[in-house]
């Protein structure tokens, strides 16, 4: 068995500091505070505004130095304790040990062989530590009056775990002991490790993580010191930077929602034994079984004895995982960067092209995916890119001709195209924004994988590097798949070839191979957010119905606003069309991206 826990304030080592008069760290906290809560910097300030926020955080951390709460002995010591109080608590622990994997950190590990599909774990609700626990803790009586901590679950689940670490009769010690001392989540790179990101598609995400994760801490240290629900909390002594940093990581690389014991809705929960599984390709594998009351997981596939037990966090980015996880996944069959894309307003034919997409359920500005796969863009996407690129005639074919409505159907299915000339300036705009993008970067594809060669390059060097040139081989893929399609229908131009047509009777035929391309459209949600509409959700998983819903945008319900539809319509009307009302239908513009998650891992 491991050592029994002893929580202890680290002794201070040599260059710490003096004692801080509490009033002298409230002034700091204050202007903390002030700083993080002040309105967005302007374009191109993001970087500055960090270092300036970086730069308070790490005065108070320098005379915070010695005050955080640690345990005894490392991690490892504390293993067979959660093995133990697992078992006791009527979880699943035959059939798999915990161990350490190298650069993998520590996993699950088969002691026996697994059959896939095979449910090998299982952790009741008493086990988990989850917004409800919190209730019903000491940070209770502050929770009922805070209304940050009732609106933001992942924040009341920080102070849970470190309201719970600071307690020697916590029930929930055997499995804190065992989380990592310290993450890989940006939140803990040094300044230049992060300004490696500089020019991605990440590092405003990096740099807003910060910023939250600033305020936050300094809007609680005040709560926690001033409000009088906060007076018998542990934090009230000791509530450093660091402590709330590594709360907030061992929530946002580990937390998942379940449903609530009468399965009216759900909350978010730390899922321990469960969370040591690392990540591979797959499918979702974990459910929560209301019956019995317990979080399940089968095996994703056959694993023979010693092998290691993988898990799928699901669709992530590498940006999300690093960013949410803090690792980089080098297979990672789902890697995308975003595009932001839209139709001007100013442009003569917008009100047209904003009908059709509203017609197709697709905003008139939006933020998609470039995939690193193929097809590298989505159906949505393809639609949208019809759509822009049509001319006059071709809107009011898909507004007003033959079967119009019936046409819109067809918008995202690559064997129907609008005409050769259309197919020909969609892929030439592909091309070309790609190229574009590539351009944004301050390094090439070749320096990158050079620098990836030096062998002193720190841990988080290393993957802020591999996220940068994993973004930049997307956009050479599709700036390449691009150049490729626009010569295949530059020659069926040039061939004369005759273009496919839809017929209501081959309704199979608007089914593309690619699951993601399925039509119709409007029968789909979009899996691209509209922009200004995204809503920043809690970072967490979902685990209902083995569905794992990570953000979620609920767009107008109307096709186009008023003032569109009358500009299409005397548009259509100064060229004789009939009145097309009543044939309208109206789209579902509701929107979701689908995320998993669980856990991180690094040590």
């Amino acid at each position: 068995m491991g050592k029994k826990s002893r929580v202890k304030t680290q002794k201070s080592g040599l260059g710490a500091s003096a004692v801080v008069s509490p009033k002298e760290m409230m002034n700091l906290i204050s202007e903390l505070l002030q700083k993080c809560s002040s309105a967005a910097p302007s374009a191109g300030k993001e970087w500055e505004e960090y270092v300036q926020i970086r730069g308070l955080v790490e005065k108070i951390r320098k005379k915070q130095k010695g005050m955080s709460v640690v345990f005894e002995g490392s991690r490892e010591d504390y293993f067979p304790d959660l093995m133990s109080w697992a078992q006791e608590n009527g979880a699943s622990c035959d059939g798999f040990t915990v161990t350490n994997f190298g650069t993998e950190g520590y996993g699950l590990r088969a002691t026996r062989d697994v059959k896939a599909e095979e449910l090998f774990l299982w952790i009741p609700r008493k086990m988990l530590m989850t917004v409800e626990s919190a209730q019903n803790s000491a940070l209770g009586p502050l929770y009922s009056q805070d209304r940050i901590l009732q609106a933001m679950g992942n924040v009341t689940l920080a102070l849970h775990l470190l309201c719970e670490r600071a307690n020697p009769t916590s029930p929930w010690l055997p499995y804190i002991r065992t989380l990592p001392q310290e993450y890989d989540t940006p939140l803990y790179y040094q300044q230049d490790e992060v300004q490696l990101l500089l020019g991605t598609q990440a590092v405003q995400d990096v740099l807003s993580q910060y910023k939250n994760t600033a305020r936050q801490y300094a809007y609680f240290y005040k709560l926690v010191q001033t409000h009088p629900a906060a007076s018998k909390l542990a934090l009230k002594d000791s509530f450093t930077f660091d402590d709330y940093r590594w709360a907030v990581s061992s929530v946002m690389t580990r937390q998942n929602q379940i449903p609530t014991e009468d399965g009216s809705r759900v909350t978010l929960a730390l899922i321990p034994l469960w969370d040591m599984c690392n990540h591979t390709n797959g499918l979702i594998t974990t459910g929560y079984n209301l019956e019995d009351d317990r979080c399940e997981c089968v095996a994703l596939q056959d694993y023979k004895e010693n092998d290691q037990i993988y898990i799928f966090y699901g669709t992530r980015s590498n940006a999300e995982f690093v960013i949410h996880n803090g690792f980089f996944f080098q297979d990672n069959a789902h890697d995308r960067v975003k595009i932001k894309l839209g139709v001007s307003k100013s442009e003569r034919l917008y009100a047209m092209k904003a009908e059709v997409l509203a017609r197709a359920g697709i905003p008139a500005s939006c933020v998609f995916a470039l995939h690193c796969n193929e097809p590298p863009i989505s159906a949505q996407l393809l639609a949208f890119l019809r759509v822009f690129c049509m001319t006059e005639e071709e809107l009011k074919d898909y507004l007003l001709g033959d079967r119009a409505i019936n046409k819109i159907f067809t918008l995202g299915n690559s064997e129907f195209p609008v005409s050769w000339e259309n197919e020909i300036k969609l892929w030439t705009f592909l091309e070309t924004r790609a190229a574009l993008l590539l351009k944004t970067y301050k390094t090439t594809s070749e320096e990158d994988r050079s620098m990836l060669e030096k062998p002193d390059l720190s841990v988080h060097s290393r993957v802020a590097i591999q996220l940068r040139l994993a973004e930049k081989q997307i956009l050479e893929k599709v700036s390449a798949s691009g150049r490729a399609k626009r010569l295949h229908f530059q020659k069926k131009l040039e061939e004369g070839a005759p273009l496919p047509h839809y017929e209501e009777s081959d309704i199979a035929l608007l089914e593309n191979t690619n699951a993601d391309a399925k039509l119709p459209i409007i029968l789909r949600k979009l899996e691209e957010v509209e922009e200004g509409q995204e809503i920043e959700v809690e970072e967490h998983s979902h685990l209902l119905n083995g569905e794992k819903v990570m953000y979620g945008m609920e767009a107008n319900g109307e096709t186009v606003q008023e003032k569109v539809s009358r500009d299409v319509r005397s548009a259509l009307d100064s060229t004789g069309s009939a009145d097309q009302k009543g044939q309208r239908e109206v789209a579902d513009r509701s929107a979701s991206r689908t995320e998993e998650n669980p856990k991180e891992r690094s040590e």
